[in-house]
């Protein structure tokens, strides 16, 4: 370590692991005012935060399928942050949340735009309504960020019209639920189709359409859905889908 640095602490990679959830890859740069922000926060310049978003970026193994190595500095510490948001998706990144929102001075609810009047009053049942609630929202924003806000099969990137999507369904993989590489981009009618296995993706990226939407005649099946039979989806940037998960959908719940 250099004379003058000072080393960094857990909670300050928390909350840069919580960042590198929220904003996409192409914006870990110290101009960023996400970063801006974040480097106010715990009193580092944006260069050192924009530096440890890359240190990060060393162990995401979706970069790597991509041949991008990250920074080459990572700490131990960073690989255990890295780590146990990884092995634990659905207790550390909510954590994350909550130590966000006392750096910034909030509630846990005001930083997720959770209205109050919608929860219980007090107790267990409230804290598990927002913990869900807040673990869904980052759930959507890394898959969101990773495909840059666009639906992988149409392209369509009006925010209102996108769902963050599972694989392998909610109910059926409790471990996977947060898991953003459980995650597709898409727009409500194919997020649809992919749920009722009418479409699926496989492991190559490759969109499958199932027969019968393929011989249904009508102009809305060929242009929603035939057309894009064996093209291949608009890839993200990270976080790509976990191949076996979609092997599992190709497989299981094709409806060939």
């Amino acid at each position: 370590m250099k004379a003058g640095q000072k080393l960094w602490t857990r909670d300050e990679l928390i909350l840069t692991m919580n960042l590198y959830w929220r904003i996409e890859f192409s914006k870990y740069h110290k101009g960023n005012p996400e970063v801006i922000k974040l480097s106010n926060l715990i009193g580092r310049t944006p260069s050192a935060v924009a530096l440890k978003l890359g240190n990060l970026a060393s162990f995401d193994p979706s970069l790597k399928e991509r041949g991008i190595k990250g920074a080459s500095n990572a700490s131990k510490l960073d690989r255990k942050i890295w780590n146990e948001f990884y092995e634990n998706p659905d207790i550390l990144p909510y954590e994350s949340e909550k130590l966000r929102a006392k750096f910034e001075g909030k509630t846990i609810e005001e930083l997720n735009e959770i209205d109050p009047n919608s929860l219980p009053k007090l107790g267990k049942e409230r804290e598990a309504i927002v913990k869900v609630r807040v673990n869904q929202n980052l759930f959507r924003q890394a898959v969101l960020q990773s495909y840059s806000g666009a639906c992988c099969i149409s392209g369509i990137s009006n925010t209102e019209l996108l769902i963050a999507g599972h694989i392998i369904p909610w109910a059926m993989d409790e471990k996977q639920r947060l898991n953003p590489r459980n995650g597709l981009l898409m727009n409500y009618l194919h997020d649809k189709a992919y749920e009722n296995g009418l479409i699926t993706i496989r492991p190559d990226y490759v969109i499958l359409v199932s027969s019968e939407l393929k011989s249904d005649e009508q102009v809305w099946s060929r242009d929603y859905f035939a057309k894009y039979d064996g093209q291949k989806i608009r890839t993200p940037n990270r976080f790509s889908p976990q191949p076996e998960f979609l092997e599992q959908h190709y497989h299981e719940r094709f409806r060939k």
